[in-house]
């Protein structure tokens, strides 16, 4: 029954993994439909939500399961780990930046870019 167990829980494991990895394409599909319309805010917050859980899926198949977070804390988690490369911490850095009060970012870079970089960070 062990090596039954195992095998189940292997598949299971790899079945979220793969579920987790499509939500992330999704999510790119659906911030690069909101810039399209012209809606860069809803862009920018699926941008976050696909790095969210790309990120989650890296730490979890490097430390196991037990830690969570919305997609934030995900981005706040990668951008202060030093093991991360700096690019990468980089990119999560802007995520988790806030526009200012008109609506604005102190960096010109593509939030879908910089979710893309973080996700195949995570995939590697």
């Amino acid at each position: 029954a062990g090596k039954l167990e195992t095998g189940f829980c292997h598949e299971l494991r790899e079945l979220a993994r793969i579920m987790a990895m499509t939500d992330v394409e999704a999510e790119l599909a659906q911030a690069k439909k909101a810039r399209r319309e012209g809606n860069a805010g809803q862009a920018r917050v699926c941008a976050r939500r696909a790095a969210g859980r790309a990120i989650r899926e890296f730490y979890r198949k490097r430390e196991g399961a037990g830690w969570g977070g919305d997609a934030m804390k995900q981005l706040q988690r990668l951008r202060d780990d030093a093991s991360i490369p700096e690019a990468v911490r980089r990119a999560a850095e802007r995520l988790t930046t806030k526009v200012d009060f008109e609506h604005k970012l102190p960096f010109d870079e593509d939030p879908i870019e910089d979710a893309r970089t973080i996700v195949e960070f995570a995939r590697a």
